[in-house]
């Protein structure tokens, strides 16, 4: 038993130094609950033979990776509106649906009708009025 936790100590320690992710948060999330549900399941027969050490370790182990299995379900990337310098000028028209040779006025008139669905207060998303937004500044200069 002890041979068995020193090597998986040992495959996690080189696994966790590469500094990748081990596994995609969705496999990490069905990985952790099966070993969380073998971990109660040793605790439980580790209880059962009286030996309490081992058991007591088990159920920490167990608790910690079914939270760990929870927090990695509730984590959402979180991004950033694109910076209105990143953007390019032929993204920016695309977003905005414009042609190469559009006016000021034509990009303004653009704008303000997307906006009007796009707006957070009207239903929209505060990414997508910031792409909006970053688009008409890149394409009037502002």
């Amino acid at each position: 038993m002890l041979y068995i936790a020193l090597g998986a100590a040992a495959l996690w320690l080189v696994l966790w130094a590469s500094g990748r992710p081990i596994f995609p948060r969705r496999e990490w999330r069905l990985l952790s609950g099966a070993f969380a549900l073998a971990a109660f399941a040793g605790a439980a027969a580790f209880g059962v033979r009286g030996a309490w050490a081992p058991a007591l370790v088990l159920l920490v182990l167990g608790l910690w990776l079914g939270v760990s299995t929870r927090r990695a379900g509730l984590e959402r990337p979180r991004r950033s509106p694109p910076a209105p310098g990143r953007m390019s000028a032929d993204e920016a028209r695309s977003i905005l649906g414009v042609g190469p040779d559009a006016g000021r006025e034509e990009i303004q008139a653009a704008y303000t009708r997307l906006m009007r669905l796009a707006h957070p207060d009207k239903g929209g998303t505060s990414g997508l009025a910031a792409q909006l937004n970053a688009a008409r500044d890149r394409l009037l200069g502002r």
